[in-house]
């Protein structure tokens, strides 16, 4: 059965170099919530560098090339019409179109694989959702959570985060 100790914090600074005291000192599992984002806060948490421009890349290329190849076809292969003896294909009638094909296949792209992929949704439950308290993180207090499964940890993890700074510690059990 999985454990949280949540710490609750009243400042930001305090919070990101609370995240930062506890990771160096070895608490693993550690998660970080806040009303508004923090500017540090992934550096603490040890976070890697994100996948989210690679993936924009990837479906903006793609999407521009599956559309030039949709207009290349439909205009000089599968329907072809002859105006004025000009060109079947021509390229630069073509880039607004190649254009927008990039760009909704990028922002497609982002919107799937973050909600499904970086964020694993849609997640309707997690265990911190059980203390009454956490409401706070959505309103004016930061939180830091720590997860542990071995039940004689809990007591170290709630000195640690008393020693970090915490305003408020406790810890919520997972309910099966």
């Amino acid at each position: 059965m999985r454990r949280f100790v949540l710490g609750e914090f009243q400042k930001p600074a305090l919070c990101v170099s609370a995240t930062r005291k506890l990771r160096e000192s070895g608490v693993a599992g550690l998660d970080a919530y806040s009303p508004y984002p923090l500017h540090g806060i992934d550096e603490a948490l040890g976070l890697p560098k994100s996948k989210v421009p690679l993936v924009a890349l990837t479906g903006g290329v793609l999407g521009a090339l599956g559309g030039y190849a949709m207009q290349w076809w439909m205009n000089a292969v599968n329907f072809p019409i002859n105006v004025a003896n000009r060109p079947q294909h021509g390229f630069w009638t073509n880039i607004p179109i190649t254009f927008e094909c990039g760009i909704l296949l990028s922002v497609l792209s982002i919107f799937f694989s973050s909600i499904f992929g970086f964020f694993s949704l849609p997640r309707t439950y997690h265990p911190v959702f059980e203390s009454e308290r956490f409401r706070t993180a959505s309103l004016d207090a930061f939180w830091i959570s720590a997860e542990t499964e071995d039940e004689t940890l809990v007591p170290e993890l709630e000195r640690k985060f008393r020693e970090a700074g915490a305003h408020k510690v406790h810890t919520v059990v997972e309910s099966v």
